[in-house]
């Protein structure tokens, strides 16, 4: 890719989000309920390649219930409000009904509370006797701690998750986690996140992940970007992963799911992820607007506690709809935030694949005016509504 000087010394190359690129319909047209979007990591397969994101706004039990009957499957924060209070709704009234002024201060004092062991336990219980799928998230600093506990619950995949997860780590205060070791003593399929980069992602795929995240920043209520200038657009860091991992596969012959994760807002949006190299995708915001998420439209991030420096905002996204109008329709809305599973094999059809490898093939353009070209009236109309 060329790169470009912007001062002496400093070469810099350009990057790309959703709302810079287009997708090229392809030669031929194929029939959207001909075309498979399942997905695999390990040996647990899904018929939608959408999970719901580890945060307290968006996934409790009863949604983690939900997604899996949906197809897809949820994550369960292990370091939030569900394993920290037996009764978790109470909390989350105080979150969602506290000030803009204050609700920083009480998420921090919400999650100073210590972790129980009992309740990590349970949780994973009560979604497992659903019988679906149970995903739950661990930072790497707790990952070895929690782990053994969530496997003697059942839980059937594990996601160590940060800001920024790379295979090595410098402290002189502490050890970090050796994500090669953690893997091998696991007997279950193990996701890694979040990272942007080739490099790293090829690193993070030899240690015996089964799946890793993409992305930093990207998401509704993260300010990671703003609060420390971290980050790469989603698609050109999508791309980047999606390398690596083509890469791997080619030298170890075993393939690696990527994940993008987050800056998604439409079934559109994922579609471009998909076309970028993506395997699936994790939502937040998207599933914060179901009736069924505890937030009742309200999304915070997961480094919104951060007792030194808050990465996370509290948002109000608004209740739009139900979790299956979200994911299967009937649309309500025009904005292309419902009836995403639709969406996504409309777009594979138009693009004539049949499944998410071929996706991944697709024709994209650089169009920075995709969503604005002809567009005068809606512009005008979104201006009439937000006046």
């Amino acid at each position: 890719m060329e790169k470009f000087f912007i001062g002496k010394g400093k070469k810099v190359r350009r990057a790309y989000g959703f709302d810079e690129i287009a997708l090229v319909p392809g030669r031929r047209t194929v029939d959207p309920q001909d075309v498979d979007i399942s997905w695999q990591i390990g040996n647990l397969k899904f018929t939608i390649p959408i999970l719901a994101s580890a945060m307290d706004g968006v996934v409790d039990i009863n949604f983690a219930i939900e997604m899996g009957k949906s197809g897809g499957v949820a994550v369960l924060n292990l370091e939030g409000i569900q394993t920290r209070y037996k009764n978790p709704s109470k909390v989350i009234r105080d979150i969602i009904y506290s000030s803009p002024q204050e609700a920083v201060k009480i998420i921090q004092e919400i999650y100073q509370k210590p972790i129980k062991e009992e309740l990590i336990e349970r949780r994973i219980k009560e979604v497992k006797r659903a019988n679906v799928p149970v995903a739950v998230s661990s930072t790497p600093q707790r990952a070895g701690d929690f782990a053994p506990i969530a496997q003697k619950a059942g839980v059937d995949i594990f996601v160590v998750q940060a800001t920024v997860v790379t295979v090595e780590y410098i402290s002189s205060r502490r050890k970090g986690l050796d994500l090669e070791e953690f893997c091998h003593k696991l007997p279950i399929p193990v996701i890694a996140g979040n990272c942007v980069t080739y490099e790293v992602a090829y690193e993070l795929m030899s240690t015996g992940i089964k799946a890793l995240l993409v992305g930093v920043g990207p998401g509704a209520a993260c300010t990671t970007r703003e609060v420390l200038g971290v980050g790469v657009p989603q698609v050109t860091a999508t791309i980047d992963v999606a390398c690596a991992r083509d890469d791997y596969f080619r030298k170890s012959g075993t393939y690696i799911p990527i994940i993008t994760d987050g800056g998604m807002k439409t079934g559109g949006d994922i579609c471009k992820a998909l076309a970028s190299g993506a395997d699936a995708v994790m939502l937040g915001s998207a599933f914060a607007r179901a009736k069924e998420a505890p937030g009742k439209g309200y999304h915070w991030g997961m480094a919104t506690s951060d007792e030194n420096l808050p990465r996370g905002a509290r948002v109000k996204v608004g209740t739009s709809g139900t979790l299956r109008e979200i994911l299967y329709g009937p649309a309500k809305l025009d904005d292309g935030s419902q009836n995403l599973i639709w969406a996504i094999k409309t777009c594979m059809g138009y693009c004539g694949v049949r499944n998410i490898r071929e996706m991944h093939r697709v024709e994209v353009a650089i169009a920075p005016s995709i969503k604005s070209e002809g567009k005068f009236f809606q512009q005008r109309r979104q201006i009439e509504i937000s006046d």
